[in-house]
C-alpha cells in the first residue's frame, strides 16, 4: 500500500474507535451510580472493618461532582471499548507481519489480556485490606475527609500496577522466545528475582501490611517459576543446551 493509503486506513480506524469510545462513554453515563458504588465499595469495606474510625469520602469544589463523573465514565468507556480499539491496532499492524509473527501476536493477545485483568481483579480484592491499614493511621479524635477524585486516582494507579505486574513474567517468556534471555540465566539469577519481586511488591502495594505485599509477590513468583520452566523447555527444544553461554558446566553448582 502507498503511504497515503496507510494514512487513510489509520484515519478510518481512529474514527471508528473514537465513535465506539464516545458510545461507550454515553452508555457509562446511564450506569454512573453503579460505577460509583463499584469504586467506593473497597473504601466502605475498609471503614466498616475499623472500629471508631471517622472517615468519609467527599467531593471538594463546585465542579468536583461533574469532573468525577466525567473521569469515572471516561475510564469505564476506555476499559469497556478496549477490545474494539485494541483490535483496530492489531488489524492495522498484522498485515505487515510474517506468518509466524501473526501466530505469536495471537498468542500474546490471548494470554496478555487475561493476565492483566487477573491482576486488576487481585488488586481490587486486596484493596480494602490496604485501605484499612492506611486509614488506621488517622488518630481517633481526627475526622478523615478523603477527596473522591484523589481516591479514584489512587485506586486506578493501584489496579494498573497490579495488572501490569502480572504481565512481567509473560514478557520474560517472550524475551526467551526472541533469544535474549535463556532458561539457565533465569535459574542463575533466581535469588535476585525473588528479592526483586518482594521489593517491587512492597513498593507497589497500597499499604505497608505484609498481607497486601504477599498477595502480589506470591502470584508473581509462581508466574516467574512457570516462565523459567517454559524458557528451559524452549531452550531444550531449540538445542541450546550444548551451545548456550549460560550452560552450567558439569562441576559448576547452581546457586539454588
Amino acid at each position: 500500500m502507498a503511504l497515503t493509503d496507510h494514512l487513510r486506513e489509520v484515519r478510518a480506524r481512529l474514527f471508528r474507535s473514537a465513535l465506539v469510545l464516545v458510545a461507550a462513554f454515553i452508555a457509562a453515563l446511564f450506569f454512573y451510580d453503579q460505577l460509583l458504588n463499584v469504586v467506593a465499595a473497597p473504601y466502605r469495606d475498609a471503614v466498616s472493618t475499623l472500629q471508631g474510625e471517622n472517615s468519609e469520602l467527599v467531593a471538594n469544589g463546585i465542579s468536583a461532582g461533574l469532573m468525577l463523573q466525567l473521569k469515572l465514565c471516561g475510564v469505564a468507556a476506555i476499559v469497556v471499548s478496549a477490545p474494539y480499539w485494541l483490535y483496530q491496532i492489531w488489524a492495522f499492524i498484522v498485515p505487515g507481519l510474517h506468518a509466524h509473527e501473526k501466530k505469536w501476536s495471537r498468542v500474546v493477545a490471548a494470554i496478555a489480556g487475561p493476565l492483566f485483568f487477573a491482576g486488576v481483579a487481585l488488586g481490587y480484592y486486596i484493596l480494602p485490606k490496604g485501605l484499612s491499614v492506611l486509614i488506621a493511621f488517622v488518630p481517633d479524635d481526627v475526622q478523615n475527609l478523603v477527596d473522591f477524585g484523589a481516591y479514584f486516582s489512587f485506586v486506578t494507579r493501584m489496579l494498573l500496577i497490579f495488572g501490569v505486574a502480572m504481565e512481567i513474567p509473560f514478557f520474560v517468556i517472550l524475551l526467551n522466545l526472541a533469544g535474549i534471555v535463556s532458561g539457565k540465566a533465569l535459574g542463575r539469577y533466581r535469588p535476585w528475582i525473588v528479592i526483586g519481586t518482594f521489593v517491587f511488591a512492597a513498593v507497589a502495594t497500597p499499604s505497608t501490611d505484609p498481607f497486601s505485599m504477599l498477595m502480589l509477590a506470591i502470584p508473581l513468583l509462581i508466574l516467574f517459576i512457570i516462565a523459567e520452566i517454559v524458557a528451559r523447555l524452549v531452550d531444550r527444544s531449540r538445542g541450546r543446551g550444548q551451545n548456550s553461554t549460560d550452560q552450567w558446566s558439569d562441576d559448576e553448582a547452581s546457586p539454588i
